[in-house]
């Protein structure tokens, strides 16, 4: 028999309620033409059949869509493997877009061509390593497959909606919304898989990824906030989960407050991808160390870069919180969450590099947790960040027990929690976290402390591990 699963139903909500006037507030109340339904049910406030470019697409055979989807899963396949090999730190000449090397046989036509081509170019594994082609093949492949799945899974099976809302009626009526959302997550899938393999190569994560990713994010989430996934709250019709959720939300957000909070938001992660993501040399003393660090900001040209991009960015954030309403909300959940997902892995590895007296973690994890936050809410990248280990364990075990290698990369199991999260998310925000946050203290001081109380579990753990391999097994 299966065990009841835990709700926040409050029972009917009065039309006066802070969670009623606050849907109301954002037209999330308003009524729309369902589709394959002759009722009108009160619906969200999500593009529905009459936005042309939704209805054309929804009106597509499901064959049709599954297979466009499945060749544009090959063409993103071979963009993601030309610039794994491109914007890596070290690049290399692997691919057939790319000038091959002295030594290597004359290029053939057929080479360009996605899967087949890598088939073709086994024959410069005397250059390249034996067998290097087969991971290309197999990306450009497995981006076929998986694109189709994960549309399939996000609106046509129901199963990122509440459970009530789980039956076809209901599932056609969210389709639209479910269609933009997973355009959305269709990008930042897709620089996953860049991210992924350039980590396991490297252990680095380059910014030209994740930065423009996490820009992408806040943009699509100003325009709608129908970019994050659906989240039941007292007995009401799914809303977008936006960050102040379990909790009403608050006047204080669509007012000064807000905004700043906003612009704080935006100026941290500016700053933190223009002075973190470098180390304080302390040889000649405290004075030198600042003197080298300044002097190694004006080096990197970038700086004019992000100058350049912040005020661009004060501009945008003013401008949509101007426009007020879902558009603000959405921008708001979205700049929180890229601070929390960026947040919770920096302070992760600041404990980490002090207790193991290395660095634990890439400041690459950081920006991609980030922009993770902004693709999908700082719910969803707090529940992605815990269930990493889980997507990592066994694969850590098998190369640490074969190589004996412990400096490992953590991004490709950040993105595996990622994809963890879409894929289960019904039962794990739904289900476990909305309840879970609601059951405890207000929002703000619940998180602040279960953060704390984790930082503490981790550094405990982390001294236990060090003596392991310090004292038990003799690793440095």
């Amino acid at each position: 028999m299966k065990g009841k699963r835990k709700t926040i139903s409050v029972g009917p909500i009065a039309s006066g309620s802070r969670h009623a006037r606050y849907i109301k507030q954002c037209g999330w109340d308003r009524e729309r033409p369902c589709r394959q339904s002759t009722v009108q049910p009160s619906c969200s406030n999500l593009p529905n059949e009459n936005d042309s470019l939704i209805a054309f697409w929804i009106d597509l055979p499901i064959a049709i869509r599954l297979l466009i989807l499945a060749l544009l899963g090959i063409v993103i396949g071979a963009v993601s493997n030309d610039l794994i090999y491109r914007v890596a730190y070290f690049p290399r000449p692997i691919g057939p877009w790319k000038k091959p090397p002295e030594n290597a046989p004359a290029r053939k036509l057929s080479d360009r061509v996605p899967i087949i081509g890598w088939v073709g170019l086994s024959r410069e594994s005397s250059i390249h390593g034996r067998g290097y082609w087969i991971r290309p093949l197999l990306i450009e492949i497995g981006c076929a497959v998986a694109f189709p799945l994960l549309y399939w899974l996000e609106t046509q099976t129901g199963l990122l909606l509440p459970q009530a809302f789980q039956v076809p009626i209901e599932i056609a009526k969210y389709e639209p919304w479910l269609t933009v959302a997973f355009a959305v997550h269709l990008v930042m899938v897709s620089i996953m898989v860049v991210a992924t393999f350039i980590d396991f190569d490297e252990q680095t994560i380059p910014d030209i990824l994740t930065l423009p990713g996490t820009i992408f994010a806040l943009v699509m989430a100003s325009i709608t906030p129908n970019v994050f996934l659906p989240v039941q709250v007292a007995n009401l019709n799914p809303i977008p989960i936006v960050f102040c959720l379990p909790n009403p939300l608050a006047a204080k957000w669509t007012g000064g407050f807000g905004f700043c909070v906003g612009i704080t938001m935006w100026t941290g992660w500016c700053l933190a991808l223009l002075l973190f993501d470098r180390r304080l040399i302390m040889r000649r003393g405290f004075a030198k160390a600042i003197e080298f660090y300044i002097a190694s900001i004006r080096r990197d040209c970038n700086w004019q870069l992000l100058l350049g991009i912040w005020f661009a960015g004060l501009i945008g954030i003013r401008i949509v919180f101007g426009i007020g309403g879902p558009n603000w909300i959405g921008l708001l959940t979205s700049l929180i969450g890229m601070a929390a997902g960026g947040g919770v892995v920096w302070a992760v590895r600041v404990v980490g590099s002090v207790v193991l007296r290395k660095e634990a973690m890439g400041f690459g994890d950081v920006t991609l947790m980030a922009m993770v936050g902004a693709f999908i809410g700082w719910h969803g990248a707090v529940m992605a960040f815990f269930l990493a280990p889980i997507a990592a364990i066994g694969i850590v075990l098998v190369v640490f027990i074969i190589t004996r290698d412990s400096a490992l990369p953590f991004g490709p199991y950040l993105c595996a929690g990622t994809i963890l999260v879409i894929v289960g998310w019904d039962r794990l925000i739904n289900g476990w976290m909305i309840p879970n946050l609601a059951m405890f203290m207000p929002l703000g001081g619940f998180v602040v402390l279960l953060v704390l109380s984790i930082l503490g579990i981790m550094a405990v753990l982390l001294m236990m591990i060090r003596f392991i391999k310090e004292r038990v097994l003799g690793i440095e």
